[in-house]
């Protein structure tokens, strides 16, 4: 009797043994899933919060970006602004060029001597024609490209030359060394030529002299 006792409970064991063991085992993997739960979820978390990160900087990006090119754009705005102006400033000086064209057409639509008259000190100044003598107060001269110029009353002295003239041309003050007062006479002068004058002479006919009329402004 107590050997069959012993069996039975050998038996009841055996099978409360076999069915405890799957649950036990999912006891287990229950338990150790509960365990990797919080650590997946932190994963989870992490990750989330990972891409919110990289979602925020690129946003942060994207308004750096746009705020550059924005940047960008106000200073192509400025620039065109201020290249605008320029041509407003050359048309504004460019607007100034028909007068002074017309002002040089003006010169250049005055009368010029014919023929171009020396003369003493007397003798008027004017534009000189064969009927109205009047010496040329215009005068240049082709071969220095120099004014002429004239003093009345004085004539040059006779120790005068080219170098002298070279030297000297235009000032009066150094001029003046060698110019002798002699009233009426008038004395004429360019860098490289000199005449004492003192009745009136037709220039062309002095063939030395390459001094013509510049033109008088009517």
């Amino acid at each position: 009797m107590a050997d069959d006792l012993d069996e039975l409970l050998d038996e009841v064991e055996n099978k409360f043994c076999r069915l405890a063991k799957p649950d036990c085992s999912d006891a287990v993997r229950t338990s150790g899933e509960t365990k990797n739960r919080p650590r997946e979820e932190k994963e989870a978390a992490k990750a989330a919060s990972s891409g919110e990160r990289a979602r925020v900087s690129k946003i942060s990006t994207k308004h750096s970006n746009e705020e550059e090119d924005l940047d960008e754009i106000i200073k192509d705005i400025i620039n065109e602004k201020n290249f605008a102006k320029n041509p407003v400033k050359c048309i504004s000086k460019c607007s100034t060029l028909p007068a002074e064209t017309n002002i040089t057409s003006i010169h250049a639509q005055g009368k010029r001597c014919c023929p171009a008259y020396l003369g003493g000190s007397t003798a008027p100044y004017g534009i000189g024609t064969n009927i109205s003598q009047k010496t040329c107060d215009r005068l240049r001269c082709t071969a220095c490209d120099f004014r002429v110029l004239h003093y009345d009353d004085y004539q040059w002295d006779k120790s005068c030359d080219y170098l002298f003239f070279r030297n000297n041309m235009p000032e009066f003050s150094k001029l003046r060394t060698k110019m002798v007062k002699k009233k009426g006479t008038r004395s004429y002068a360019c860098q490289c030529s000199w005449r004492s004058i003192d009745e009136l002479t037709d220039v062309s006919a002095d063939r030395e002299l390459r001094w013509v009329c510049s033109k008088h402004a009517e």
